[in-house]
């Protein structure tokens, strides 16, 4: 398997689980609680999450040109 393939497989996920955060931030509230995350430590999961996701998707479009070039 491919690196690229790879590293745009971790962007998938990390962008869902990111979106994921996101909705549990929405859901508890301004004083509630996601399977007992606070709705600010959610808001930063989806952040962090999100940042991951578009680094490993511009990493996978590089290495992916990378593979094409060799």
């Amino acid at each position: 398997m491919k690196k690229s393939s790879f590293i745009h497989g971790v962007s998938i996920v990390a962008g869902i689980w990111g979106g994921l955060a996101l909705i549990g931030a929405w859901l508890a509230g301004d004083k509630g609680t996601t399977l007992g995350f606070s709705q600010l430590h959610c808001f930063y999961d989806a952040i962090v999450l999100e940042l991951i996701s578009i680094s490993a998707g511009v990493c996978a479009v590089y290495r992916r040109q990378l593979e094409r070039e060799s």
